[in-house]
């Protein structure tokens, strides 16, 4: 069996990828319900996601984790920006919506997508290029800027629930 051609794959991975960005740019203009454990994962996968990523920089390129280090107070400061831009309503006693602030969450978005296109372009197009993630400083840059806004933004959303809830949040 021959591996693939690096076109092929190109042009089965272009469509998804543009398909995933589609879909994350309109999640972040339309409304949602506020979901609990949702905004918990978030809580918990991305603080656990950015100490992978550091460790494996650590191993590969420490100076990458500079990236990282400048990335989390930028996504913190956007995320909590666009927590208080976002549209947040209680249309019940315990249903909560919110619509995310489109300009901010969408710049966050297509900043890490294009990233990662290029990344991916690099890979697949570029004889000799690195595809490790974690040794790039501007990768890790952009992840973490994403990841601040998604943890602030969650947090953000928390503490929304918890001011407007009648009762304690449920475990």
């Amino acid at each position: 069996m021959h591996p693939m051609p690096h076109a092929a794959v190109a042009l089965i991975l272009i469509p998804l990828v543009l398909w995933r960005m589609y879909s994350r740019i309109k999640r972040l203009t339309t409304r949602q319900r506020s979901k609990i454990w949702r905004h918990r994962t978030t809580l918990a996968f991305f603080p656990l996601l950015v100490l992978v990523l550091a460790a494996l920089a650590l191993r590969t390129n420490p100076i990458a984790l500079a990236g990282l280090a400048v990335g989390l107070p930028l996504g913190a400061v956007l995320g909590r920006t666009a927590i208080g831009k976002a549209h947040l309503e209680q249309v019940g006693p315990d249903e909560f919506y919110f619509t995310p602030h489109a300009p901010i969450g969408m710049v966050v978005a297509v900043l890490f997508l294009g990233r990662m296109a290029w990344r991916g372009y690099q890979m697949f197009m570029v004889p000799g290029a690195q595809s490790d993630y974690t040794s790039s400083p501007l990768t890790l840059l952009t992840f973490g800027i994403v990841a601040g806004y998604y943890i602030f933004f969650a947090l953000g959303l928390l503490a929304w629930r918890k001011r407007s809830a009648p009762d304690p949040i449920p475990a």
